[in-house]
């Protein structure tokens, strides 16, 4: 795949890039290096200066990152600001926890009392320079919500970003060295998937993390274990949208659309099986189908505009294929299901009603605007259903029964369950999946502590 800018809109190619060579690469790899052993050193009040420096910056560029972003992915406009302002919110996040996340810890005197030592904490120490395989369909938060904690918690970040947003990957550098942080901090590697390999097997690099597909977090998967280095793997997802009698119906059908349908259905976490109890069914389907057909679809450019294009002519007719074969196998179109003519990767939201397990889309992850309907008999059916996946990353449910509730939390097979209300990721807190959705978590404490040497410090008397 070319490194370019392709405006999904038109389907113009707008710039094109060479991919860096062997030299650029391997000086890259040198000043990450080097960069890592002195800035290891620095103390956080210095690193939270530049990180808020860096979140200032970005607030300021709102405009003109979010028409980058828009143009080279299709985000519309408004989402992609939105974007870039919750990326300054993450990163003054850290500025302002990192320390407490990463302070020492003494156990507790009752639990070391037999160990022989006078004193023992544990200290979370940086590994290194990091590889990050980043995915288009957030071009600045996917990042951002690696980079942030990562260089708080004193490592160095490599950035191979997707091949369709590289003036937003050249961005993101320039971002944190004009926010002064020394200069191999963070970078970004123009590079095709096919370099990635060799990159993950330098020893230089410590460890990797990557957002994207299934087959590409097998393929970093499979090289770092070889190298035995450390992975965090945030993959597909399915997510299902459960509604229950006692639900608000008008409220889960308004979130369930935007759900559904932002960044044109391009997200791992948005609602895409919608799960409904057959009393409530009909009425819900009624308001959503509504809701589905009622958005705006058009100019990315367009303020008003609700869904753009999706982001290439290769998603649009694996989206279509996948619709297709429901159809063919018997689903019922309640709305859009016809890809339309003109230019731009453009695709109508679309509802389906009657899925059968022989569907692809049962299977499958839609990414894009496409929406399944499941009409169910209980709750048990209802988390059968949920969990009929390979993937895990989140869940919804809507239901004002604490019992049923304890029952979702309980059973569904997902890294987390949002109650009445969307699934969103928050700088506080702990994101990530199970099963193929992949492993690890980023954001929270957690994310913070994934690429840190967890050290024990053993004094004796």
């Amino acid at each position: 795949m070319p490194i370019a800018t392709v405006n999904p809109a038109t389907g113009e190619t707008l710039k094109t890039y060479e991919a860096m060579g062997e030299e650029e690469i391997e000086r890259r790899l040198q000043l990450a290096e080097a960069t890592f052993r002195t800035y290891r050193t620095t103390g956080f009040d210095e690193r939270a200066r530049l990180m808020r420096r860096a979140a200032d910056l970005l607030e300021e560029d709102q405009r003109e990152i979010g028409r980058i972003v828009t143009t080279e992915m299709g985000k519309p406009i408004g989402q992609a600001r939105a974007e870039a302002a919750k990326c300054a919110k993450a990163m003054r996040w850290y500025a302002d926890h990192a320390a407490r996340l990463l302070a020492d810890e003494e156990p507790a005197e009752a639990d070391v009392h037999d160990s022989g030592a006078a004193r023992v904490l544990v200290r979370y120490r940086p590994l290194g320079p990091v590889l990050a395989v980043m995915p288009w369909n957030f071009p600045l938060w996917q990042v951002v919500r690696f980079a942030a904690p990562a260089l708080m918690a004193g490592n160095v970040g490599l950035l191979k970003h997707a091949s369709n947003v590289p003036q937003t990957a050249l961005y993101l550098e320039d971002l944190f060295h004009r926010a002064g942080f020394p200069q191999g901090c963070f970078q970004t590697l123009l590079i095709g998937s096919a370099a990635v390999d060799d990159i993950l097997r330098d020893e230089r690099v410590k460890a990797a993390t990557l957002t994207g597909s299934e087959p590409a977090g097998r393929a970093v998967a499979s090289t770092a274990g070889e190298m035995i280095k450390k992975t965090v793997l945030e993959l597909g997802g399915s997510d299902p949208f459960v509604v229950m009698p006692s639900a608000d119906l008008d409220r889960a059908a308004e979130v369930a659309v935007n759900a559904r349908a932002q960044n044109a259905g391009q997200s791992c976490i948005a609602a895409k099986r919608f799960i409904v109890h057959t009393e409530v069914y009909d009425a819900f389907a009624e308001r959503f189908t509504a809701g589905m057909k009622g958005l705006r679809v058009g100019d990315p450019m367009d303020e008003e505009t609700q869904v753009g294009p999706l982001s290439s002519e290769r998603g649009r007719d694996d989206l279509a294929e996948l619709v297709d074969d429901a159809v063919r196998g018997g689903a019922t179109v309640l709305c859009g299901g016809e890809r339309p003519d003109g230019p731009g990767w453009y695709y109508p939201p679309t509802v389906l009603a009657g899925i059968t397990r022989a569907m692809r889309v049962h299977r499958e992850e839609t990414f894009g605007p496409v929406a399944t309907l499941y009409r169910v008999d209980d709750l048990d059916e209802a988390v059968l259903i949920a969990n009929d996946t390979e993937f895990g990353l989140s869940s919804n449910v809507w239901t004002r029964d604490e019992a049923e509730v304890d029952r979702f939390v309980r059973d569904l097979e997902a890294g987390g369950v949002y109650v009445n209300g969307m699934t969103a990721s928050h700088p506080a807190l702990p994101f990530g999946g199970t099963k193929r959705s992949g492993y690890g978590r980023e954001l929270s404490g957690h994310g913070i502590r994934e690429f840190c040497n967890i050290t024990t410090v053993w004094h004796g008397a």
